[in-house]
């Protein structure tokens, strides 16, 4: 089989299994998507899967079923307050892309960089696209993780930029077990990454740092400028959470080999 050949059939995969899973959940009377939103997971997957393999769609499925399942711990709680997920927890194309965005980008990086289908023998680019790829979904269930714990558990909650106490759900508000479940968050995904091999044991450490860098930095936006414009939405920040993730895990990958 020419390499021409077996880069066509990974992508024949992506299509057909791609269709195949988003056919089931859209048959399942409990969704997880809105019915926009399962397109442009179709074509996320499409994408991961044809430059990464099955690795790199592990990796966002995990983010994905976990991201989901974290966003109903104490709904009912959340609801009557105020501070729920709007849908009922259900995303839509903005929640997919804010979410991941920046992945897919360093998942196409990573193979127009010569490594399509080969994680094992990505050349030093191509590792640090991965690096990339695994923090940003690291940073990003870290963020939902902290989020959806903070405003379900946290006792007692502060704005990041003073430190004075602010209600639950507050933007910027960050708590000790908010806190505390977004780094497990991100080392579950840095785990998972390890285990298909996108990244080695250093790499986790890069994905716990920039996740956590990348978190506050959200928190402190929130707190100080997302009021005062219309298009920072939550998705856009989340955009941003997750480039910042991602810069930050690259720059410490990079020069730290260097």
């Amino acid at each position: 089989m020419t390499a021409e050949t077996l880069l066509a059939s990974y992508w024949l995969v992506a299509i057909a299994l791609n269709s195949f899973l988003i056919a089931i959940a859209f048959a399942l009377p409990k969704k997880l998507l809105t019915p926009a939103g399962y397109l442009h997971a179709w074509i996320l997957g499409v994408l991961v899967w044809g430059c990464l393999g099955w690795r790199g769609y592990a990796i966002v499925m995990f983010y994905f079923l976990v991201g989901s399942g974290v966003t109903k711990i104490g709904m009912k709680q959340k609801e009557a307050e105020g501070i729920a997920e709007k849908r009922g927890g259900m995303r839509g194309p903005e929640n997919v892309w804010g979410s991941a965005l920046v992945g897919t980008l360093c998942a196409i990086a990573f193979a127009v960089s010569g490594n399509a289908g080969s994680m094992a023998s990505a050349n030093a680019i191509g590792q640090l696209c991965l690096l990339g790829y695994a923090a940003s979904f690291a940073t990003k269930l870290s963020d939902t993780t902290a989020s959806e714990v903070g405003k379900a558990y946290g006792k007692r909650t502060f704005l990041i930029t003073t430190l004075q106490p602010v209600p639950r759900g507050t933007e910027g508000a960050v708590s000790l077990e908010g806190t505390l479940a977004g780094v497990v968050g991100s080392l579950a995904i840095a785990a998972v990454a390890v285990a298909v091999g996108a990244i080695d044991g250093v790499g986790v450490l890069w994905c716990a740092i920039a996740a956590f860098v990348a978190t506050n930095a959200e928190s402190v936006i929130g707190a100080t400028v997302q009021e005062q414009f219309d298009w920072l939405t939550n998705e856009v920040v989340n955009g941003i959470n997750t480039a910042i993730g991602a810069v930050v895990a690259i720059g410490l990958g990079w020069l730290l080999s260097s």
